[in-house]
């Protein structure tokens, strides 16, 4: 049978001599890759490596644009405006899409990064930057976003082809905002509670939040972390599961 949802993961996200993640052995069990570009982690060996790679295991290629933050791995939010959120995802994802054309592929999607991605999901502003700036990737890029967030407003406003994404390994809201990371509980360590989560979400359209409350949710993709030590181990399971 195949599978009933997109699996992607975060990946590239070592710097220099810093590696993260098993990216190699990942790409056997995702459908989906979101390449660091160079702003919160990536840089240009890495971006082709990946890129190649995905291209030979038939996985789908995505950008994954950050804020100008290394330091903090993408993580601390910064005061920017809707333009600044168009220039820095057309800038980043169009470097990752001129290494997918010249190894003969297609961009598929672009997926933010941490705090960019937690303020878009809030602020329409920075949504709308985000989508027009994918939007003048070419028509058939496709956004990825939190589900039910301004990203998704903001792709349906422009007609941006867009996924709605639900995570795992990542504790909810009541408004159906990830708790941050900074709270306790924010994230899902065992692995048994988390295909629990994955599993609800893709069969009936539920998650149940950090304080009890049930939301509906839409699930187009389910993101699984790579730099978690478990990752693969933890693929393997969610895409047998999701069949």
């Amino acid at each position: 049978m195949e599978i009933c949802m997109d699996i992607n993961s975060d990946m590239g996200e070592g710097f220099g001599a810093w590696e993260m993640g098993n990216d190699a052995l990942l790409l056997d069990y995702i459908t989906s890759t979101n390449i660091a570009c160079g702003w919160h982690a990536g840089d240009p060996a890495r971006m082709q490596k990946l890129v190649n790679l995905a291209i030979q295991k038939k996985v789908r290629i995505g950008a994954h644009p950050g804020l100008p933050d290394l330091a903090g791995f993408g993580r601390r939010e910064m005061a920017i405006s809707e333009q600044d959120a168009y220039r820095y995802t057309l800038y980043q994802a169009g470097a990752l899409q001129a290494f997918v054309k010249a190894a003969g592929g297609v961009l598929h999607h672009v997926k933010p990064h941490g705090a960019l991605y937690n303020q878009a999901a809030r602020d329409i502003k920075l949504a709308r930057g985000i989508a027009k700036a994918v939007k003048d990737l070419g028509n058939e890029v496709i956004l990825y976003g939190l589900a039910g967030s301004c990203l998704i407003t903001a792709a349906k406003e422009i007609n941006v082809p867009v996924w709605q994404e639900v995570f795992a390994d990542r504790r909810y809201t009541q408004e159906g905002f990830l708790v941050p990371r900074t709270q306790a509980g924010a994230v899902i360590e065992e692995d048994e509670q988390a295909l629990k989560q994955a599993l609800r979400m893709a069969n009936d359209g539920v998650v149940t939040s950090i304080d009890g409350k049930e939301i509906a949710i839409q699930a187009d993709t389910l993101c699984i972390h790579g730099d978690n030590p478990h990752a693969v181990d933890f693929a393997k399971k969610i895409k047998a599961a999701l069949h």
